[in-house]
């Protein structure tokens, strides 16, 4: 470190962005701030302003109670209807599900609308924990049809949830409509997705039909610095531009 008119947290961010960039494969942890500090001659303040710089750039990642991390590739979604599960498989990714809620109850009347359902009927309300390469990427809160899919909470829901649609009911679903908007993780979502409460989220409702019958209504919280979706836009195609009919990736 050079005493000069260059600070010396701009100098530290360059050699952390050359270490993240050229030296450590995604993942992988960088020391820690007594260590940057002790190493570089610097106080503790510095190494933090240096290393918030490149968290903000997205070359580094906090994870709570572990430490600092350079940044895992974003994965890029495009908008359309797929398989989470599948959508991993293809990226060379190994799709993970855990379960953490699986209830028959009376959902709120903005859902109940939604499916089509009479005010109180009930409906099966799902909430799942997605992974890729055992990361956290989403947590998905969604409730489902009885109607459509009877019996739906017997089966076993660790795995692609439109396959097992298509495969026990016939139900491929065919349409969507949904809505993406900018969220901070709330303790419990953080929690589930090991990031910091207040870090940034992607939102996505979507309500998804089968023959123009509703039979899901979606919202999955994604986390910022994973995941990314990607639009194609064209004013000669109807349906490009900000409001598309169909709806992102599960």
């Amino acid at each position: 470190m050079l005493d000069g008119p260059t600070p010396k947290h701009a100098q530290l961010r360059e050699i952390l962005r050359r270490l993240a960039e050229e030296e450590l494969p995604p993942g992988s942890p960088v020391p820690s701030e007594r260590e940057l500090a002790i190493r570089y001659g610097v106080s503790r303040l510095t190494v933090r302003e240096a290393i918030g710089q490149l968290v903000a750039d997205g070359l580094l990642t906090r994870v709570r109670g572990k430490g600092t991390f350079t940044a895992r590739p974003r994965v890029d979604a495009q908008l359309y209807l797929e398989s989470f599960t599948e959508d991993m498989r293809q990226r060379g990714m190994e799709p993970g599900t855990a379960v953490l809620l699986a209830e028959e109850r009376v959902p709120p009347p903005d859902t109940a609308a939604a499916l089509a359902l009479p005010v109180g009927h009930r409906a099966y309300r799902l909430e799942r924990l997605r992974t890729a390469d055992g990361t956290p990427i989403s947590v998905e809160r969604g409730w489902y049809s009885p109607p459509r899919v009877p019996d739906l909470l017997s089966h076993d829901l660790t795995g692609s949830l439109y396959t097992l649609l298509a495969r026990e009911y016939g139900v491929v679903l065919d349409n969507g409509r949904q809505t993406v908007w900018a969220e901070t993780a709330d303790p419990a979502t953080a929690r589930l997705l090991d990031v910091r409460p207040g870090c940034p989220l992607l939102a996505f409702r979507r309500v998804a039909s089968a023959h123009g019958e509703p039979v899901e209504d979606m919202t999955s919280w994604y986390r910022g610095d994973l995941y990314q979706v990607t639009m194609h836009l064209d004013r000669n195609v109807p349906g490009s531009g900000p409001h598309p009919a169909k709806g992102g990736s599960r």
